[in-house]
């Protein structure tokens, strides 16, 4: 939409690194791809994340070398597994393999005329066996709700020089009550989710933390609230934790396009 484009041309202006489109299972994520890409002169514009089933890796690969030969070097596919729901739903073989199925689809990117380097896709991994394959075969991981400790732990198996990019929500507002709920409101929909919910769990998150909507010291530990001080600190320990980009999602915002606060925030200091 013309209000979209008129958003990323914003954000490229306010000098943010990437803009980050979620993909859920892929349907019209390459086109809203180009109209950012088009809208824009600098900034990458990245699938935060593509389901792998909801893509041909041959047809990925080729709208990925056309978007590349259009419009520069700024396009990063994110990838991940899914679950084995979505994977039976959008054609996924029986039996639900993810770091086979992942390292076959990777198989496939390489295999296809022209390829998608490795330096151009990255993996929403999570767990420790797709870490490593993201570590492996792509720029790095882009993982969804995660700690600052997950984080170290995650820069220690990929190494210093694989890009470690967590995804992290952020609600500005110093009234903790209406930022747990703008939180919980989003939150809740992915904790029972098998995939975010084990992940949780190895992070340390238990049933108190998990059955009954979030709880406030999930919400703590995996989002960014209050003043511009209190996210660049939040953020802050993130990057300390080893990540090199920090995606944030606005949430509690009165707009589809939370463009107030984009420019606030493009106010901290190294936040872009």
């Amino acid at each position: 939409s013309a209000e979209s484009s008129d958003a990323a041309a914003e954000l490229d202006d306010l000098g943010f690194g990437a803009i980050w489109l979620p993909g859920l299972d892929g349907a019209g994520i390459l086109e809203a791809v180009e109209r950012q890409l088009r809208a824009t002169k600098r900034i990458a514009v990245a699938t935060g994340v593509i389901g792998i089933w909801g893509h041909d890796a041959t047809h990925l690969a080729a709208e990925h070398a056309r978007l590349q030969a259009d419009y520069g070097r700024r396009v990063l596919l994110g990838l991940g597994i899914s679950n084995s729901e979505a994977a039976q739903g959008l054609g996924g073989r029986e039996g639900f393999r993810p770091i086979a199925e992942m390292s076959a689809y990777l198989d496939a990117l390489d295999a296809a005329q022209p390829s998608v380097g490795v330096s151009d896709r990255i993996l929403a991994a999570m767990g420790p066996q797709m870490v490593d394959l993201a570590a492996r075969r792509s720029l790095g991981t882009h993982p969804f709700l995660v700690t600052p400790d997950y984080c170290a732990k995650a820069r220690s198996v990929i190494g210093k020089d694989k890009l470690l990019a967590p995804y992290l929500p952020v609600v500005l507002t110093s009234d903790r009550d209406e930022a747990h709920a703008a939180a919980s409101r989003w939150l809740g929909q992915f904790i029972a989710m098998p995939s975010y919910n084990s992940s949780l769990r190895t992070q340390g998150f238990t049933d108190v933390d998990l059955t009954d909507g979030p709880s406030e010291r999930l919400i703590d530990a995996v989002t960014a609230w209050g003043d511009l001080d209190a996210i660049a600190e939040r953020v802050g320990a993130y990057r300390d934790a080893g990540a090199d980009h920090v995606a944030l999602h606005v949430l509690g915002a009165a707009t589809e396009y939370p463009r107030r606060e984009w420019r606030e925030l493009a106010t901290i200091d190294g936040l872009r």
